[in-house]
């Protein structure tokens, strides 16, 4: 049905409980605009399959992230940052919502959604749109106009060297550490040195945050 359509949005299903994984895959398998490319629980093969695959769309369940934490999402959108990550089944927590954006989560779907809600975001997020829980949109804009997201912004504008700014463009095409250091002509402790110092002066607590603040400020496309 899915090969007719030119639209057809390819989803990787990401859920612990078997149950509930075939249901939603038999539920977004049956919308004529998309097509569930693997339904698995996680394991430590399944950034080689999202790689492989190349989904528009990785829908994951609450139940992964609260195992693993929002390492998963850091750890999942270093493997293809073209893949757009929609959590599921999320539990209304405000501040948790507000780390998973600052993560690179382009939506947020609560426990209460029900199936067609959570189709209507995938089709939402795959067409470049993003989903937020109405009660959350406060929230957003309270932290966009926050003294804490002024210093936020101020620090990320702090003149990078030349070296950083190639090294967080190299980040954002979703390089190693060690096929940097390749390209570079460099040790690979060199760049762990320069990437460090760069977190620093961004802020930021990890590689793919700094590469969002440098989104944000146009260094990265």
């Amino acid at each position: 049905m899915c090969a007719e359509k030119l639209d057809c949005i390819n989803v990787f299903l990401l859920a612990e409980n078997r149950l509930l994984r075939e249901a939603l895959a038999r539920v977004l398998d049956n919308k004529n605009d998309m097509r569930v490319v693997a339904a698995v629980a996680f394991d430590a093969k399944v950034s080689e399959r999202v790689k492989e695959l190349c989904p528009q769309i990785l829908a994951l369940d609450s139940s992964v992230f609260a195992r693993i934490g929002l390492d998963v999402v850091t750890s999942l959108r270093s493997v293809n940052l073209d893949t757009k990550i929609l959590l599921v089944g999320m539990d209304s927590d405000k501040e948790t919502f507000l780390r998973c954006v600052r993560a690179g989560v382009s939506g947020y779907v609560l426990k209460e959604a029900s199936a067609n809600e959570v189709a209507a975001a995938v089709r939402s997020v795959a067409y470049d749109g993003a989903v937020c829980p109405p009660k959350f949109c406060a929230a957003l804009f309270e932290q966009i106009a926050s003294p804490c997201a002024q210093l936020y912004r101020g620090k990320s504008q702090l003149g990078l060297t030349r070296r950083e700014q190639q090294l967080v463009k190299m980040i954002s095409q979703g390089l190693s550490n060690k096929e940097i250091a390749s390209q570079l002509n460099l040790s690979e402790q060199t760049v762990k040195n320069h990437i460090h110092r760069m977190l620093r002066k961004l802020g930021a607590s990890d590689r793919l945050s700094a590469v969002e603040a440098c989104r944000v400020e146009g260094i990265v496309a």
